[in-house]
């Protein structure tokens, strides 16, 4: 399976590493453009100063991670796709150039399943589309949840419930299961 990850999903640290995890163990094969990393590294100025350096120095590590993850959208595809929200058209366009069998995305007004559908691709929330990595490995997910969750724990330096670091992460369905 090849997943389209839009710049709302990497952005979240714990989303991404989530995501990321899971992709790692060769779950599915992640996908995103140039833009979309672009995204992802301008959204984190509101973080304040460093944090764009910061996010520039991660997309450096997961390019070298997946290095068959960048596409380029077609232009043919940006011309021809419509989508309510014109900046989304380019998520369509790499998921299209990549092959990608479903967007995930927390931005589901913009992305109206019909008019995926008919370009052959499903949109799923980082929630949904993570249930059904659970559903077909659980232990595989579990593990790394449970890594991101250690991890997040010993950054934020207070203890933290899975549960609860999940439903911040916008995962609360995954965050109940594995509670």
């Amino acid at each position: 399976m090849r997943a389209c990850l839009d710049a709302c999903v990497l952005f979240p640290t714990v989303l991404r590493e989530v995501l990321t995890g899971v992709a790692a163990l060769g779950r599915y094969q992640p996908v995103w453009s140039e833009r979309i990393l672009e995204e992802w590294a301008r959204a984190t100025v509101k973080l304040g100063p460093g944090a764009e350096e910061q996010a520039r120095g991660e997309i450096a590590v997961l390019k070298a991670q997946f290095p068959n993850a960048s596409v380029a959208p077609k232009a043919g595809d940006m011309a021809r796709l419509h989508l309510p929200d014109e900046n989304d058209i380019h998520v369509l366009a790499s998921a299209i150039a990549g092959s990608a069998d479903v967007i995930v995305t927390l931005n589901a007004k913009d992305f109206p399943r019909q008019a995926l559908a008919f370009e052959g691709v499903k949109r799923l929330s980082p929630d949904e589309f993570l249930m059904e990595q659970w559903l077909e490995t659980p232990l595989a997910v579990e593990q790394v949840v449970r890594e991101v969750h250690g991890v997040a724990v010993k950054m934020m330096g207070e203890d933290i419930a899975l549960r609860a670091l999940m439903k911040r992460a916008r995962l609360p369905r995954l965050g109940k299961t594995l509670s």
